[in-house]
């Protein structure tokens, strides 16, 4: 179960209470013309920028967690509010002239997920308290760096936090509240800037249905004419895997994790205050050995080379300092690339498996992909 944190604003948050959806969408208003489709008119800037959020939204499993960060105008702090369940997957409701709430809501959010609530706390935390307060911290290891990364690299909508942000800041949250929950009843819930409490007039949640567009995420017949023409498609890739891993439709996790289930999945996971994310990375618990795992993915959508390598031991090296401390795990790297990898990569691979032998992460496996008709095909590539 992931939990990610969706940011709202003073006039969006009482809609999404009120109608009980997350969202997010670009800045300027976008008409999703890609999706189940081969081609697109959209800006190749721009399409990979709503993949992107494709990728974000599309990680959302039915019943993770949802926490609402509410940005302020001026220079009073945003506050974190919670707590709500993923109620099915994400989709999709363009961004046309019948959008769902577009003209209330001011704004395009164009992926979304229905929500319900699990633990309504009616006062949030400050950013402040959550982010920079460390009085209550023994290492820099325990702070919430997955949100502090997304408040230095850019405004990301929508946000993955791991196993640990996701137990410290409901934690936080629980303690602001003096373990005080709202009891809903079924009732919906009224926000007055500061705290949300039941509706004082009685309405119900039902009265408020949600009545949008919810056009399911179909990324492949992109990635096919992508391939066919030779052109790039890593954020596609990602997003697709995002959408299907662990799924019926899926061969990829029954590769790396066998009959393990997915604990945790992420996308674009910073790791370090330069530009380092992490393209996809996993947590499972091995079914055998009941050993926790943690496993960074490298997605290429061409041949691997042997800065691959070395930008896999940069994810272990962060993995190991700041990850670890806080949710003890074996690291379990991964190289997902198209076509076999080059014999020029065996030696740099070999070595990488050398270094990081004798500790707590395990020998590099390679993945390779192809594309066909319908799918996306994995093998894994032997490495002796």
């Amino acid at each position: 179960m992931t939990a990610h944190v969706f940011i709202v604003d003073e006039r969006t948050f009482p809609l999404h209470l009120r109608y009980q959806f997350a969202g997010t969408g670009a800045l300027k208003n976008s008409h999703i013309d890609f999706n189940g489709e081969a081609d697109t008119n959209l800006h190749p800037s721009t399409e990979r920028m709503l993949v992107n959020m494709v990728a974000d939204i599309s990680r959302i499993r039915d019943g993770d967690r949802v926490i609402f960060y509410l940005q302020k105008k001026g220079r009073e702090d945003g506050q974190f509010y919670g707590i709500f369940r993923a109620k099915g997957i994400a989709f999709i409701d363009n961004d046309d002239n019948q959008q769902f709430l577009r003209p209330d809501l001011g704004k395009s959010l164009t992926f979304r997920v229905l929500i319900e609530p699990e633990d309504i706390y009616p006062k949030g935390v400050t950013e402040w308290h959550a982010l920079d307060e460390i009085q209550h911290l023994n290492a820099p290891y325990q702070m919430l760096w997955s949100l502090i990364y997304r408040k230095l690299k850019g405004h990301r909508g929508c946000t993955m936090i791991t196993p640990y942000e996701e137990e410290m800041l409901c934690r936080l949250i629980h303690e602001k509240n003096q373990e005080h929950t709202l009891s809903c009843g079924g009732q919906s819930l009224d926000f007055d800037g500061e705290t949300w409490e039941v509706s004082a007039s009685g309405r119900k949640a039902s009265d408020f249905p949600y009545t949008g567009g919810r056009e399911d995420i179909s990324i492949f017949p992109r990635i096919k004419e992508k391939n066919d023409h030779g052109q790039s498609f890593e954020p596609h890739l990602q997003a697709h895997i995002t959408k299907t891993f662990g799924t019926t439709e899926d061969s990829l996790a029954q590769i790396l994790l066998k009959n393990a289930e997915v604990e945790w999945l992420g996308n674009e996971v910073s790791c370090g205050v330069g530009m380092q994310r992490i393209d996809i990375m996993i947590s499972y618990t091995d079914t055998d050995s009941g050993m926790r795992h943690i496993m960074p993915i490298e997605l290429k959508a061409v041949e691997a080379s042997e800065g691959n390598i070395h930008q896999i031991q940069r994810y272990v090296d962060w993995i190991q300092q700041y990850y670890i401390p806080n949710h003890h795990s074996i690291i379990s790297p991964v190289l997902l690339a198209k076509g076999n990898p080059p014999p020029s990569l065996m030696s740099p691979i070999r070595q990488f498996n050398h270094e990081n032998a004798g500790g707590i992460c395990e020998p590099l496996r390679v993945i390779t992909f192809s594309v066909s008709d319908n799918r996306i095909n994995y093998n894994e590539t032997d490495i002796t």
